[in-house]
C-alpha cells in the first residue's frame, strides 16, 4: 500500500498533539507553569485543561506545587525527578536524624506522587519493634498521617478527586472512609497545624505529621510508633518539634 509523502500531516491526531504541546511546556518550564498556560498551548477552556492536567498527574507526569500553585515536572520523568529527591534527601536527613535521636521513634519524609503519599526518606527507631515503612513505598491520602498533612496543603476539592480517584479502604476499624468525615478531619487539621494517624492504616500504629513549604513540592514530615509508646498524651509535644523542624526547614536556604 502506498504510503502518503508527509503521513506525520495526514495521521496527526489532535489529542496527541495537545499532550505533546503540554509536554513541551513541561520541559520548557522548570521552575512551573500555570493552568492558563496549558490552556493557552492546548486551545482549550480552563475546565477541559484541567482535565489534561489531573490526568498526567495521576500518572505521576506533573505534580502541583502547594506554595505558588503552579504545575511543575512529576516522578515519572527520571532520573531527573530521581536526582531532585535525591537532593532534597540529603537536605532534610540531618534533621529527621536529629528527631530520631530525639524521640527515638521513627522518622519519615514523604512526597505528593500522582495521588498517593510516597516514601522519600526514612531514618528508622532503634528499638527492636518499630513502626516503619520502606524507601519507596506508597500510601494513600486517607488513612495515613502523611497522606494527611500533605492533604491539608491542597483545596477541597482536589482533595475529593483524589479520594473518589483512589477510594478510601478500610484498613482498621478507625480508618475514615467517608469523604464528607474526611474533610471534616482535613479541617480540623489545617487549623491545629498538624495531622494524625490514630491507629487508622495499621491497628497498632500511631503516626503525627506537618506539612513542609517552600522546598519547591508537596511534603511532609512525621513520627510513627507503636500505639503502645506514643500516646495520645504525647502527641502535642511531637507536633510541636516537627513544626519546628518544618520551620527550619523552610528557613534553610542551603539546596
Amino acid at each position: 500500500m502506498e504510503q502518503p509523502e508527509n503521513p506525520g500531516t495526514v495521521y496527526s491526531i489532535r489529542a496527541v498533539q495537545r499532550v505533546c504541546n503540554i509536554l513541551d511546556l513541561i520541559q520548557e518550564s522548570p521552575e512551573g507553569f500555570s493552568l492558563t498556560q496549558v490552556a493557552e498551548v492546548t486551545q482549550f477552556p480552563k475546565s477541559s485543561a484541567y482535565r489534561y492536567l489531573a490526568t498526567l498527574e495521576s500518572r505521576r507526569y506533573v505534580m502541583r506545587d502547594p506554595i505558588t500553585g503552579l504545575f511543575r515536572i512529576g516522578p515519572a520523568f527520571l532520573p531527573l525527578q530521581s536526582r531532585q529527591l535525591a537532593v532534597l534527601a540529603d537536605r532534610v536527613r540531618p534533621y529527621l536524624t536529629a528527631l530520631r535521636d530525639q524521640f527515638e521513634e521513627t522518622v519519615n519524609l514523604g512526597i505528593l506522587d500522582g495521588y498517593r503519599v510516597s516514601y522519600v526518606e526514612i531514618i528508622e527507631s532503634p528499638h527492636t519493634v518499630r513502626l516503619a515503612a520502606r524507601e519507596g513505598d506508597r500510601d494513600q491520602l486517607h488513612c495515613t498521617a502523611l497522606g494527611k498533612a500533605i492533604a491539608t496543603t491542597l483545596d477541597d476539592d482536589r482533595v475529593t478527586m483524589i479520594l473518589e480517584a483512589e477510594g478510601m479502604p478500610q484498613r482498621t476499624p478507625r480508618t475514615i472512609t467517608s469523604i464528607p468525615e474526611y474533610l471534616e478531619d482535613l479541617a480540623a487539621s489545617r487549623q491545629q497545624g498538624f495531622a494524625i494517624d490514630d491507629c487508622e492504616n495499621e491497628s497498632d500504629g500511631r503516626c503525627v505529621a506537618v506539612p513542609l513549604s517552600q522546598i519547591g513540592m508537596q511534603a511532609a514530615i512525621s513520627i510513627s510508633a507503636p500505639s503502645s509508646r506514643l500516646s495520645m498524651d504525647d502527641v502535642p509535644h511531637i507536633a510541636h518539634a516537627l513544626s519546628e523542624t518544618a520551620k527550619a526547614l523552610a528557613n534553610d536556604t542551603n539546596p
